[in-house]
């Protein structure tokens, strides 16, 4: 089991690495990252876009690219497209974000003719990795959809599900969040997350997984806070994920644990037929880094 996101780099470098394609590679900051993971010897990257302003970059950060593929694009709807039938077409593994819109670039993953639909639904993961945490920790979903129905929230779970096992964990444990343990129809977050753990009681997440909720956060990040309250759980303490009822939820409890906490993360969307990853101007450096590794560990986990 992965530990923490340095783990994953390691992982990584004994295994065949897995390619990814990047839309409008023209980016410094993405270029520096996709330096890094080169040189860390974790990934293959193909570069699509602006070929003129990838190769001043690549100068400019000192990235040779005698050994990288780049395909030369016009527009960056084109850069979209052809990175995500670099992935349909199974010459990629994975697709990244450049320096496009994220509209764009998901317009391109759910194209119905190339695209990377599936029957799921798109959602994001984060990964967290906490000083005051005894391992790495999962958030779902700050980051795409807004305010998912009960049936969004179970295609957010199976998601985030897939992605912990792609880091090894044996059992994964998920708390739903509410602002209270007890089923209130006035709160709908509490009847959503009851009804998830029902579901998971009929087997409806697979082996090695336990749904618990409503859970409030203190009860799923401690197993003091449960006890001082005495409430029963089996991962109190000890969550792996914690799946959020809104977005303002999640991207507040991200942001928390990135400017509060000095906490190391990792993102990716998931529920496509290959990880994406999304990285913001606001990321750090190696935030970015880890997050290509994250989706690496994925894509390598789906072959």
């Amino acid at each position: 089991m992965i530990k923490n996101l340095e783990d994953m780099l390691a992982q990584l470098k004994g295994q065949d690495k897995v390619t990814l394609s990047v839309a409008a590679a023209e980016d410094k900051e993405v270029l520096i990252a996709i330096k890094d993971a080169v040189e860390k010897k974790i990934i293959k990257p193909i570069l699509v876009g602006n070929l003129e302003k990838i190769q001043q970059i690549a100068k400019e950060i000192d990235f040779k690219l005698d050994d990288i593929k780049i395909i030369k694009t016009e527009t960056i709807e084109e850069s979209a497209k052809v990175a995500v039938q670099l992935v349909c077409n199974k010459d990629a593994d994975f697709v990244m974000k450049g320096i496009l819109d994220t509209a764009v670039l998901l317009k391109a993953v759910l194209n119905k003719e190339y695209g990377l639909r599936t029957d799921s639904l798109l959602s994001h993961v984060m990964i967290y990795e906490l000083e005051k945490y005894h391992k790495l920790l999962l958030l779902t979903d700050g980051g795409m959809n807004i305010a998912p129905d009960y049936e969004q929230k179970e295609k957010i779970l199976k998601n985030s599900i897939q992605a912990a096992k792609a880091l090894g964990m044996e059992t994964v444990k998920v708390a739903c969040l509410a602002a209270k343990e007890k089923v209130n129809p006035k709160m709908q977050a509490t009847v959503d997350a009851d009804l998830l753990q029902k579901a998971y009681k009929e087997g409806k997440f697979g082996e090695n997984v336990i749904v618990e909720g409503p859970l409030a956060f203190d009860l799923a990040v401690s197993k003091e806070a449960s006890d001082i309250k005495g409430f029963k759980s089996e991962i109190s303490g000890d969550a792996d994920i914690l799946v959020v009822p809104t977005i303002e939820v999640g991207n507040g409890i991200g942001k928390a644990f990135t400017y509060m906490s000095n906490s190391k993360s990792a993102g990716v969307v998931m529920g496509a037929k290959a990880p994406i990853v999304l990285v913001s101007r606001a990321d750090s450096h190696e935030s970015k880094l880890y997050s290509i590794a994250y989706g690496a560990l994925i894509a390598q986990n789906l072959k």
